[in-house]
């Protein structure tokens, strides 16, 4: 458990302190279940009346909502940017691995920088270059030649292939593939012959990858991943795909090869994007779309229907499988108004 004053917490939080600063905080919760040793925030004005019957030892909100508010607070412009600060202050988390595992296989021809942690049965192949404070942990694989930055985290059971390079700072979840082969084939008359993928993937810095996400080495140029990218669970990024700085990406989506997707874009969860075209900056695709087209404008793009009742949804689809025929009339009653009027 970690325990601070709510003086010091304002202070890194760079937060207005109103109330008592020697409360000592000993974990966050949400308003409706935080006791009188948590903090909680507001950070939607929707529910300041919950703060009237809220139990938490202080609240982070706006100015705006202070009025309303019972008990200490740290005033900030955006509580939920203060929630995830808060959250990384208090995190109790413990580190995949500490030291180097008895157990581990470490290559004597791999490189590992200061305060590197290997936790056990882990495997490091020659030429790895590992920068200080990298951690890998339990079961993780690091093929050939690959090379990981300074400070990088990797939870239990992850697998680097071969030359696969990973920037500072990033963190990869249990169960992640980074640099397995594409799907890449040629067809000899209905017999598939494997195309060897020779590209590599490139992360760049301050990148976090989800459980069970893979991620293809590219055919012959590489797959690439920019700074600051966020992957959820479980999602197929394939060979050659360049997904741009700051782009985020919900649980289960599934990017085709040669596709490019600009910085700051927000990929909805399951939704499936085609390969060999390009999203601009500043795309947000909502979730479970199908994106088979390229996106040459900023903005919000959305695909299919919403979830309706079953009987609903089965009128909906017999319209849907009958618009062309629906279309054809509808343009021959079109034809026979105009030649009624002319």
């Amino acid at each position: 458990m970690v325990s601070i004053r709510l003086a010091d917490l304002a202070q890194q939080l760079n937060a207005q302190l109103h109330g008592d600063g020697d409360i000592v905080i000993t974990g966050i919760a949400p308003m409706y279940s935080a006791n009188n040793e948590q903090i909680t925030f507001l950070s939607d004005s929707r529910y300041t009346d919950k703060l009237v019957t809220c139990q938490a030892a202080a609240v982070v909100l706006r100015e705006a909502d202070l009025p309303h508010c019972k008990v200490a607070a740290l005033v900030v412009n955006d509580p939920y940017l203060a929630y995830a600060r808060m959250a990384q202050i208090m995190d109790t988390t413990p580190k995949p691995a500490q030291d180097i595992h008895s157990s581990a296989v470490i290559s004597s021809e791999a490189v590992l920088g200061k305060n590197v942690a290997v936790g056990a049965n882990a495997v490091i192949e020659s030429g790895v270059m590992l920068g200080d404070n990298v951690i890998v942990g339990a079961g993780c694989f690091i093929g050939k030649n690959a090379r990981i930055g300074a400070g990088t985290r990797l939870w239990a059971n992850v697998s680097i292939y071969h030359n696969v390079e990973i920037g500072e700072s990033c963190l990869i979840q249990s169960g992640a593939v980074i640099g397995s082969d594409g799907f890449g084939y040629a067809n000899d008359r209905g017999n598939w012959v494997k195309i060897p993928q020779l590209g590599t993937v490139i992360i760049g810095d301050r990148v976090e990858i989800g459980a069970c996400t893979t991620i293809d080495r590219g055919a012959l140029d590489n797959t690439v991943i920019g700074n600051g990218v966020i992957i959820d669970n479980q999602c197929q990024i394939a060979h050659n795909v360049t997904i741009g700085d700051n782009t985020a990406v919900a649980g289960g989506v599934i990017m085709a090869g040669s596709l490019k997707i600009g910085r700051y874009c927000m990929i909805g969860g399951a939704s499936v994007i085609n390969g060999h075209m390009e999203i601009c900056d500043k795309v947000t695709v909502t979730g479970m779309s199908m994106v088979i087209r390229p996106i040459t404008e900023p903005g919000v793009y959305s695909s299919g229907f919403p979830l309706q009742p079953n009987k609903v949804w089965r009128k909906t689809a017999a319209l849907i499988m009958n618009i062309n025929e629906m279309n054809k009339r509808l343009k021959s009653v079109e034809r026979q108004l105009e030649g009624e009027n002319e």
